[in-house]
């Protein structure tokens, strides 16, 4: 069953979600993390440097649709394994 809630991380300094771009697309997939410490891990594994300056935050299942319209993105990557990473894409119709 897909969860409630995903987290997402957001740059605490000009607001901008965490993305991937895997063919070099403008505006990529939103990575969302089913569970916090999911995000925490990936921060810690793969942006230890920059951790500070990066926050996790929640958001409803319901509202990732008007955040995808809203920020423009092509879809999104949801993260199985936040340590090697594995993730999923997805875009959105």
């Amino acid at each position: 069953m897909l969860s409630e809630v995903y987290y997402l991380i957001r740059s605490k300094s000009d607001g901008r979600y965490l993305t991937a771009r895997p063919d070099g697309e403008a505006s990529g997939y939103l990575l969302l993390f089913a569970e916090n410490f999911d995000a925490l891990s990936y921060l810690n594994t793969h942006a230890a440097d920059v951790a500070n300056r990066l926050a996790v935050e929640s958001i409803p299942r319901t509202q990732v649709g008007s955040l995808l319209k809203r920020w423009g993105f092509i879809g999104v990557g949801v993260v199985t394994d936040p340590l090697l990473p594995k993730i999923d894409f997805l875009q959105h119709g």
